[in-house]
């Protein structure tokens, strides 16, 4: 089974990247094969708009991109992990996910799949921290990554989401969190065999 990590914080050794790192660890004690890209080391441009792929579903853009773009249409399964800004996910995700609007395009406009009747079969699970405690806090980016997901034919499985956390070491004050990150990770290597046998 392969799985594509996509670390989203702009800090290496955060909240975010912590709990990345253990649902990792979790899908590799249970057998997985996983590619891990940091975004903040990728060279990623801003999606410019100019719809270059209507007309054979690529990007125009040429750089990291494409590797990243593969890697996901490879995998059985996605772990994204982004920490919170503005009730939102990091930039260095945002400008990611934007860049998948050419397999939308190439999804809905050129393949002209139905929409909301998507045929996913392959789970992802979301990662977020965010330092504040509103009720909200994590509805937008559960969204955004809901529909990001399914421009690769990816379900969103399962979030974790957790509140009050900001310094870049205070996850380790909640192990029990980690711990949770690690068996998610587990569970989702145990999620897609139960979906390849159906």
């Amino acid at each position: 089974m392969k799985i594509t990590a996509i670390y989203g914080s702009p800090r290496r050794q955060g909240n975010t990247a912590r709990l990345l790192k253990s649902a990792v660890a979790g899908a590799r004690s249970a057998g997985a094969e996983v590619t891990e890209f940091v975004l903040r080391d990728l060279k990623i441009a801003p999606c410019l708009e100019i719809y270059a792929c209507r007309k054979g579903g690529g990007c125009a853009i040429k750089d990291d991109f494409q590797a990243l773009a593969a890697a996901l249409a490879a995998a059985d399964a996605t772990i994204l992990a982004s920490p919170i800004f503005f009730y939102a996910v990091s930039a260095h995700t945002k400008i990611m996910m934007d860049r998948f609007q050419s397999l939308w395009v190439k999804k809905y406009w050129l393949e002209q799949q139905p929409l909301g009747r998507s045929n996913s079969s392959r789970p992802g699970l979301f990662l977020a921290v965010g330092a504040s405690r509103g009720p909200r806090l994590f509805t937008g980016a559960e969204m955004s990554v809901k529909y990001f997901f399914d421009t690769f034919d990816t379900f969103l499985w399962r979030s974790l989401t957790y509140r009050g956390l900001d310094g870049a070491d205070e996850i380790l004050a909640h192990p029990e969190y980690l711990e949770e990150a690690r068996q998610a990770g587990i569970a989702l290597v145990e999620e897609n065999l139960k979906l390849s046998k159906q």
